[in-house]
């Protein structure tokens, strides 16, 4: 099995910050807005280049919504800045109202996402998120996996068309894609090719399960393994290829289960090729305060939760 090279360690909300700035260079239509977040979400380049197309709306994420809605009724591009926790579940009612029913473009930007938030605990550790958005009609779910993919995410939703979710996190992790990539949203991304099962993982479970796939390979279990970086639009045509050929999935995400990236592929799979899945995903529980490493394991997301889902699957194929 090919070794991935790791190019570096850095927060994916990093990444959002370095895309935000680059789209914000090659579009003057781009604003920024944050809920008194600014260094935390990485939005201090783009407010220092572009002070005039900055707005502090201090801690009122509700009207921020609003507002970015306005701006983009008038022609801008707003990328609204805040934890995932009150870009989502405390503003829910005006992104659906004034964002996703009417269709505007505003980029709901969402770092300090999930258990690895760490120490904050469980109010801030949103784990329904993704659920959240992606059942809001038209709007796009996309949930990248390192600094490289963060940024270049950043700066394809800002040539899309409509309202997007774009979530990130707090932790530093491996760098291991490319720094050169063309991000390519519903498009999902072969890491591994492999005969004997799949596995969809998405965010920092992308990494993991890498690791997974690795250390499966020295049992003699060929993983394919698939960055899922947008979870809407489902790329439905690369999941079910892959399970045409492995007849078994593992989905592995940094959410809860019921909502998240499992969720859609069961739907998927149970429409068009019903097929034994195991999830790697966090069980109807908050999270706790602790250190990102110590949650991902009491919560059943790290390399040997994928590993072990692997063989369970395997079992019932």
């Amino acid at each position: 099995m090919q070794s991935i090279e790791i190019l570096g360690n850095n927060d994916t909300r990093s990444g959002f910050g370095a895309g935000l700035l680059e789209a914000g260079k090659q579009n003057s239509d781009i604003v920024a807005l944050c809920a008194d977040l600014t260094g935390s979400l990485k939005m201090d380049a783009f407010k220092k280049e572009f002070p005039t197309r900055f707005y502090q709306m201090g801690i009122a994420e509700a009207n921020m919504m609003g507002v970015a809605a306005g701006l983009a009724t008038s022609g801008k591009i707003p990328f609204t800045g805040t934890f995932a926790n009150f870009s989502t579940g405390r503003v829910y009612d005006q992104i659906r109202q004034s964002i996703a029913y009417s269709g505007k473009n505003v980029k709901i930007c969402a770092s300090h996402a999930g258990v690895t938030l760490g120490e904050d605990g469980a109010t801030h550790q949103i784990l329904e998120d993704l659920g959240l958005m992606k059942m809001l009609p038209g709007m796009v779910v996309i949930n990248p996996c390192d600094y490289n993919q963060t940024k270049a995410a950043t700066i394809a939703i800002a040539n899309y068309e409509g309202p997007c979710y774009l979530r990130f996190g707090r932790p530093k992790v491996p760098i291991f894609t490319a720094t050169d990539q063309v991000f390519e949203i519903g498009k999902a991304v072969t890491i591994y090719e492999g005969t004997d099962v799949s596995i969809f993982c998405t965010g920092h479970l992308v990494w993991k399960s890498i690791q997974a796939a690795q250390s499966l390979a020295e049992k003699g279990i060929s993983a394919e393994v698939i960055n899922i970086h947008t979870i809407k639009p489902l790329d439905d045509t690369v999941v079910l290829n892959s399970v045409c050929k492995t007849k078994c999935v593992v989905t592995a995400e940094e959410h809860m289960m019921n909502g998240g990236l499992g969720d859609s592929i069961c739907q998927l799979l149970a429409r068009n090729l019903p097929t034994p899945v195991e999830m790697v995903g966090v069980n109807d529980t908050f999270g706790e305060s602790g250190t990102p490493d110590q949650l991902m394991a009491k919560y059943g997301l790290d390399v040997i939760d994928v590993m072990n889902a692997v063989e369970r699957v395997l079992a019932r194929k």
